[in-house]
């Protein structure tokens, strides 16, 4: 077994563990991350972490009955993410997005696909919520846009577009921009996975934004997906920032 294999094998028994105590605690959560991605794609790939999601209001005592466990726990972001640790592992629990956009919700449980990891039941986070939370992570250290195309490619098919235009509205330039590269990437299946109403509405968004007054004020949205490359714009530039959530 190679070192790479035995850290794979340990980590699925870290990963085991801490899924089998949140079965027996009841606590409502989602599975995300890695697993998801092999949920909807079936590719495979070592992740050094668990990614579980839930609501705001659900993570303290998430915490609480692991740390009550002996394990390890930390608030790392009020705003999005906190941590449980068992030595150099650790699983992160997530109820929202560091943009505060993306706050998990109701509905993503009412969403999410129930499937076994191992022997245990859990349920897997909505594949719209997937798309959309990825769609706003384009940083310098991490790009999720292949793992969107492939979750376009395996499950375009399947996807409530409706859902996920509901998501995204707001910033429907991101979905357009994801779209052109998906074009790019798989031309011999854009047609067949992408709705055309749905494509020429948002071309048609473009265009008249475009045809369209400019803003009167110097606005920088890129804080929105990298919080650190587009700062120089805000910190020095004479932009503003569109407003992130705070507590």
């Amino acid at each position: 077994m190679t070192n790479e294999e035995h850290q794979q094998t340990e980590a699925q028994i870290f990963y085991h563990e801490l899924l089998q105590l949140l079965q027996e605690s009841r606590h409502h959560y989602m599975v995300g991350g890695g697993f998801a991605f092999f949920h909807y794609t079936g590719i495979v790939r070592f992740t050094k972490d668990l990614d579980i999601f839930c609501k705001p209001s659900e993570y303290s005592a998430i915490l609480q009955f692991f740390n009550s466990r002996g394990y390890t726990t930390e608030l790392t972001d009020a705003r999005w993410l906190a941590k449980v640790f068992s030595g150099s592992r650790f699983m992160d629990i997530i109820f929202d997005s560091p943009n505060g956009i993306c706050a998990v919700d109701d509905s993503w449980y009412q969403h999410a696909v129930t499937t076994l990891y191992q022997d245990i039941p859990v349920q897997i986070m909505p594949l719209e919520e997937l798309i959309w939370c990825k769609l706003f992570v384009q940083n310098r250290e991490r790009y999720d846009g292949s793992d969107i195309n492939h979750l376009l490619l395996h499950q375009g098919d399947k996807l409530d577009w409706e859902r996920l235009m509901t998501r995204v509205d707001r910033h429907w330039q991101l979905l357009l921009a994801q779209f052109l590269s998906f074009q790019f990437v798989y031309p011999s299946d854009f047609r067949s996975i992408i709705p055309r109403s749905l494509f020429d509405g948002l071309l048609d968004r473009a265009r008249q934004q475009y045809e369209g007054p400019v803003s009167v004020e110097k606005i920088c949205r890129g804080p929105l997906i990298d919080q650190t490359q587009y700062a120089v714009d805000i910190l020095q530039g004479n932009y503003k920032a569109m407003t992130i959530k705070t507590i």
